[in-house]
């Protein structure tokens, strides 16, 4: 065979090498479109640009008065008049009319102890009360009887008529008669003072408040023992306890470096804890001329200048010792924000809010101005997380890092 019948022989693979690359051809142009599709989305995303790394700041609830605080310390709700109710003889628990939270008045009973004993005594001493009163009513009769015999006697003795022996054993009866009176008399006094003290022993039996006062605890129930001292096995001293919801104070610990900043009628804001939203006018009534060496801390106690019933005893309580009293405006809560994350875009007063990690634009009407936070009327909320000086690259929609310094 010859060589040109080999050459016939042989495979010619430039026409499928040809046909392969234009299979080829619409794979790629595919890929190359989905590569511009992902780079454009992560374009519009923000995801191809670098990150600004921002400072933020929160949006708050704020009153004016904050910014003229001098001085800030914590306690808690005092009653400067309380008192445990008890009794002053041991009995039985037989009734007791009150509850927590009931209101009393001064005088006015609130529990009774059993008291027939003390009842039959007093019923007693009202008996013998009376038999010395008549016995005190007899001897006067007989001494109205000697004096006038006595009388008679004597004008007889200055006309000689009777003797001098009769006119003495006379004498010496109306000075019997009389001295039985004056006993008698004495005896009677006894007697009722004797029925005041069963009285009295009586009253016992009954538990009066002390003053004017709202229940704060309950400690016996009827039936239970109740002694003075509660000594007695199982015996409760103290019935109830009670306060005087006028004379609440807040009782704080001030430092001892920080006393030069309180005085006497100083105007104060207190803030209880169960109503953060809350503020309550206050003035400092008292500090108290001691210190406490472990903690180097001087007790101040701020009175309430305005009662509310919402404020209870032994409730926490922050106190601000202010350089000044508050205006009537000063006493409204704001919303405001750090004035740095205000700026102008577009002559517009715009905050960049941080949602997840992105910001987004916010229009803001800003208000009064307290120190270094600017009041926001509308736009923003409490809690809202803002940029802090935002750059001006920073753009609605644009992706942020938290510097966490």
């Amino acid at each position: 065979m010859t060589k040109e019948d080999l050459s016939r022989l042989t495979i010619d693979k430039s026409d499928r090498a040809v046909r392969k690359g234009r299979r080829l051809r619409p794979f790629y142009w595919v890929a190359g479109v989905l590569l511009v599709l992902i780079f454009f989305l992560l374009y519009i995303t923000g995801r191809l640009v670098p990150a600004v790394v921002v400072d933020t700041a929160s949006v708050s609830r704020i009153y004016p008065s904050q910014t003229f605080s001098l001085l800030n310390a914590s306690g808690y709700v005092v009653a400067q008049r309380k008192a445990a109710v008890a009794s002053k003889i041991t009995g039985r628990l037989i009734a007791l009319s009150v509850e927590e939270g009931s209101r009393v008045r001064a005088g006015e009973v609130i529990a009774r102890l059993e008291d027939e004993d003390a009842r039959a005594a007093r019923d007693q001493a009202a008996a013998n009360l009376k038999s010395m009163q008549a016995n005190t009513a007899q001897t006067e009769a007989d001494w109205q009887n000697a004096n006038l015999d006595y009388q008679r006697k004597k004008q007889l003795l200055k006309r000689d008529v009777i003797s001098r022996s009769e006119f003495d054993a006379v004498e010496a009866r109306y000075l019997r008669a009389k001295a039985a009176v004056a006993a008698a008399k004495a005896t009677e006094k006894a007697g009722e003072a004797a029925l005041n003290g069963a009285q009295t022993a009586l009253d016992y039996a009954l538990i009066r408040a002390p003053f004017d006062a709202v229940v704060l605890t309950k400690n016996a129930d009827i039936g239970d023992i109740v002694t003075p001292v509660g000594a007695a096995a199982n015996a409760k001293a103290a019935v109830v306890t009670i306060a005087d919801l006028n004379s609440l104070q807040v009782e704080v610990d001030v430092s001892e470096s920080n006393l030069a900043l309180v005085k006497i009628g100083q105007p104060c804001e207190i803030q209880l804890d169960a109503f953060p939203d809350v503020r309550f006018r206050g003035i400092v009534h008292t500090i108290v001329p001691t210190a406490d060496r472990t903690k180097a801390t001087i007790m101040v106690k701020v009175r309430f200048l305005d009662k509310d019933p919402r404020v209870l005893p032994e409730m926490s309580a922050k106190v601000a010792f202010l350089s000044r009293p508050p205006g009537p405006e000063e006493q409204r809560l704001r919303t405001a924000v750090n004035a740095s994350a205000l700026v102008k875009r577009d002559g517009r007063i715009v905050a960049f809010k941080i949602a997840d990690d992105h910001v987004r634009e916010i229009a803001v009407d800003k208000g009064d101005t307290f120190g270094d936070l600017v009041e926001v009327i509308s736009g923003l909320q409490a809690g809202d997380r803002v940029v802090v000086k935002p750059p001006t690259r920073l753009r609605n929609g644009s992706r942020i890092s938290i510097n966490e310094k």
